[in-house]
């Protein structure tokens, strides 16, 4: 059983940058992927960004370009830098990780999850 912990979520002014960082129970490296969702009000789940134990990275399609994710293997954390805030970026940040097989823009096999850190971008 992985527990995530959310944390740097806030309120924000356009244009502006979080960090927001999660926290893993068990060594990041005996995990096979973390990946950073978030869900707007009324909205799916959207894929923020993934990193897999391998190193691979996926980066969702409105975050292409001011999206930064990196683990820290010694603090057992990985963080994703969100720069240029827009009001549409808005919701509740999630932490999710796999254990085994998964497919993290699809969200199959992301078995456990944080409870969330919401952002709020103010216009």
């Amino acid at each position: 059983q992985v527990q995530l912990v959310e944390s740097g979520g806030g309120l924000v002014q356009t244009g502006g940058s979080l960090r927001l960082s999660c926290a893993a129970s068990e060594s990041i490296s005996s995990i096979s992927g973390i990946g950073w969702y978030r869900r707007a009000p009324g909205e799916r789940h959207e894929l923020v960004a993934a990193l897999g134990r391998n190193g691979a990275i996926a980066y969702g399609d409105s975050m292409k370009g001011r999206c930064t994710i990196s683990r820290n293997d010694a603090a057992n954390t990985v963080d994703v830098q969100i720069n240029n805030l827009q009001p549409e970026d808005t919701a509740i940040y999630y932490c999710a990780a796999a254990m085994g097989r998964y497919s993290a823009r699809e969200m199959i096999g992301m078995e456990y999850w944080g409870k969330g850190t919401p952002v709020t971008v103010s216009s």
